[in-house]
C-alpha cells in the first residue's frame, strides 16, 4: 500500500532488465514497462509495483 495516496500496489514478475533502470513485467494479463530504480531486481524477481515504479521486491518463497 502507497503511504502517500493510500492505493494498493500491484505485484508482478520482472521477466526482462532494459537500460537506464528500467525492466518489464509481467502482470499476469499483460507485459508493462516499470522503473526498478528504487529495487535491486532480477529476472524471475516478485516486486510490488506502483504508479509505474517498483518500490519492494518480494522474499522468494
Amino acid at each position: 500500500m502507497c503511504i502517500t495516496c493510500s492505493d494498493s500496489a500491484v505485484e508482478v514478475t520482472v521477466v526482462e532488465l532494459l537500460e537506464h533502470e528500467l525492466a518489464v513485467v509481467d502482470t499476469g494479463s499483460t507485459r508493462e514497462e516499470v522503473s526498478v530504480a528504487l529495487v535491486e531486481a532480477g529476472v524471475g524477481d516478485r516486486i510490488l509495483v506502483h504508479a509505474g515504479e517498483a518500490i519492494a521486491r518480494l522474499e522468494k518463497s
